[in-house]
């Protein structure tokens, strides 16, 4: 009987939104490699970034985010870049995560390898974070990218802020990468409030986000998207599992009427886990015993 193959979920974030030949450049190293499947990819105009998620079996994908970062080192240069996202690089997060038949200790292997590969091949410093994480302060992206581009390269010279590979100073025009593994990838879920007071929105992201008093596994910002009216407030998820969606919802619904404002709908960005979202119809439709197998399609999925 033949050994079953392993799959990583990998959700690379670079630093590029607007330039369309740009971002179908870096895509085109991840797009129709074998082994490899693109799952989607997310430009965000205001952002200046782009979510690409990705599914592969470990070698071939290590290959593939390899070849992708060296093209974001070649194209987009952080002296020019600028966008509402916090950012460090122009391959800026190489975040991966166990999704069949492999184990987290494997994915923090092969983060390890990416990590050594990149200074190796571009002479761009890299900054390990999650399991990957040289210190418990360097676990949160939020920390190494304290400053961004422009104020971490004024201080990568010291022991805090110093690359976990290379010298200690940023790359002159790719910055830096973060590399990490860990057991759970984000989910991006946007919910949409009718004002256009963007200080309601960002009070509700400092209730919901866990370093102000909220959810421990959710981060949050309040923002405005110019191609829509309203303001949002957009969260990260680290895990949906023990903070579903609906919950997250229901608290944003719950603090925006405080402020006598409606929750026009919500978002969720990119790809999502379907475990994400039967917890919430189990919440909604009050389901009991309801297992996974009772969607046909699931069946398919073999």
């Amino acid at each position: 009987m033949s050994e079953e193959k392993k799959y990583i979920l990998a959700v690379p974030n670079f630093s590029e939104g607007r330039r369309k030949e740009v971002i179908e450049a870096i895509v085109d190293q991840v797009r129709n490699v074998e082994g490899v499947k693109l799952v989607s990819y997310e430009p965000e105009y205001d952002f200046n970034r782009t979510v690409v998620t990705l599914i592969g079996e470990p070698e071939p994908l290590k290959e593939a985010l390899l070849n992708m970062a060296g093209k974001s080192y070649e194209l987009i240069n952080m002296e020019e870049q600028t966008g509402t996202h916090p950012r460090i690089g122009a391959q800026d997060t190489i975040p991966i995560f166990p999704f069949k038949n492999i184990t987290l200790e494997e994915c923090v292997q092969l983060a390890e390898e990416i990590g050594k590969e990149i200074f190796e091949r571009y002479k761009v410093p890299v900054y390990f974070s999650g399991q990957n994480a040289r210190c418990e302060k360097r676990k949160a992206l939020s920390f190494i990218r304290k400053g961004q581009y422009e104020g971490l390269k004024k201080v990568a010279h010291t022991d805090e802020r110093k690359p976990d590979i290379g010298p200690a100073a940023l790359h002159p025009t790719a910055g830096a990468t973060i590399v990490s593994a860990d057991t759970e990838g984000l989910t991006a879920y946007n919910v949409f409030l009718a004002t256009e007071d963007l200080s309601i929105a960002k009070k509700i992201a400092k209730a919901v986000r866990g370093p102000s008093g909220g959810f421990s596994t959710v981060r949050a910002v309040g923002i405005k998207f110019p191609e829509r009216s309203g303001v949002v407030v957009s969260m990260n998820m680290f895990d949906c599992t023990q903070t579903p969606l609906y919950r997250a919802y229901n608290f944003v619904k719950q603090e925006a009427a405080r402020y006598g404002v409606a929750v026009t709908g919500s978002e969720i960005v990119g790809p999502v886990k379907l475990e994400h979202l039967l917890n919430s119809l189990e919440y909604y439709l009050g389901l009991e015993n309801f297992r996974k197998e009772q969607i046909l399609e699931t069946h398919l999925m073999k």
